[in-house]
């Protein structure tokens, strides 16, 4: 089945920016729901942005206006993770994962509903 490999995590200071890849073994992002989750210590996982097979995409409140999801035309295997303005609040391991083989476009932040993860990178936002 997809593997998921996650990279682009490391140390920052407070207000800067991160940019985070997701990169699968084969082509998902115009198949399958494809996310962005976070474990920050000391708490539960939680999702941060989403994208369905059509491109549409769906960000946590907590996030929301400073994170985005990009992609590449034509490298339907990567998904990007931009951050700015991170805070310490931001830090923890960021994971990504994909309800895959499971067609529909309604893609949530359950951390049930997906059933391949990656196996995390570490951002830490000091001050």
């Amino acid at each position: 089945q997809v593997q998921l490999v996650e990279s682009g995590g490391g140390s920052v200071q407070v207000g800067g920016s991160l940019t985070l890849s997701c990169t699968a073994t084969e082509n998902i992002l115009d198949k399958y729901c494809v996310a962005w989750f976070r474990q920050r210590p000391g708490k539960e996982r939680e999702g941060v942005a989403n994208t369905n097979p059509y491109g549409a995409t769906n960000y946590a409140d907590a996030v929301m206006g400073r994170f985005s999801i990009s992609t590449v035309i034509d490298e339907k295997n990567i998904l990007y993770l931009n951050m700015h303005n991170l805070s310490p609040g931001d830090t923890g391991v960021y994971y990504c994962a994909t309800k895959y083989r499971a067609q529909g476009y309604m893609c949530g932040f359950t951390t049930g509903f997906y059933n391949v993860w990656g196996q995390g990178t570490q951002v830490t936002v000091s001050s």
